[in-house]
């Protein structure tokens, strides 16, 4: 891991290198799903405005970003995305990390998130992470397996 690794909240400026990192990360899954998943398809200028996405910087260029939405009873984490030539260095788990602190840090005693079943490495990561799964739904002719994990908040211990 660089020593420079650098962890900061995005903002309007950086949507052109959201949507360029995002399509990266994505672009492999499009063989194995038939179709761009759909954070290929967001309009990030949008989202960057109603969501909270957190960059990973490393020697200063952009190399990962978690995208998460706070809901009423959980944490959604709606885009984990690494760029390809540095995934496998631990940056997911870090990232997956990050929404747990950001969970408790609003109180929120569960991180819900979605994936492609056909996603296998992961789903089986987050399996690893203490993520279960609830439910499967079909979606856009494939499955979404929908994951959920209980984690502890100031004051509470873990459910």
């Amino acid at each position: 891991m660089s020593q420079s690794l650098h962890m900061r909240q995005a903002g309007p400026a950086d949507v052109p290198a959201i949507r360029a990192l995002t399509h990266e990360a994505y672009a492999k899954w499009v063989p194995i799903i038939g179709r761009e998943p759909v954070p290929m398809t967001i309009d990030y200028a949008e989202v960057v405005q109603k969501h909270r996405i957190d960059l990973v910087h490393m020697d200063g260029a952009l190399v990962a970003l978690l995208e998460t939405v706070p809901k009423p009873d959980h944490l959604l984490i709606e885009s984990v995305a690494v760029r390809p030539s540095f995934q496998g260095r631990g940056l997911g788990r870090q990232l997956m990390a990050q929404a747990e602190r950001i969970a408790a840090s609003l109180g929120l005693g569960e991180i819900r998130l979605y994936a492609n079943k056909l996603f296998a490495e992961n789903v089986a990561l987050y399996l690893r992470l203490g993520y279960r799964v609830d439910r499967e739904e079909e979606f856009k002719g494939g499955l979404l397996v929908h994951m959920s994990k209980q984690i502890a908040t100031p004051g509470t211990p873990p459910r």
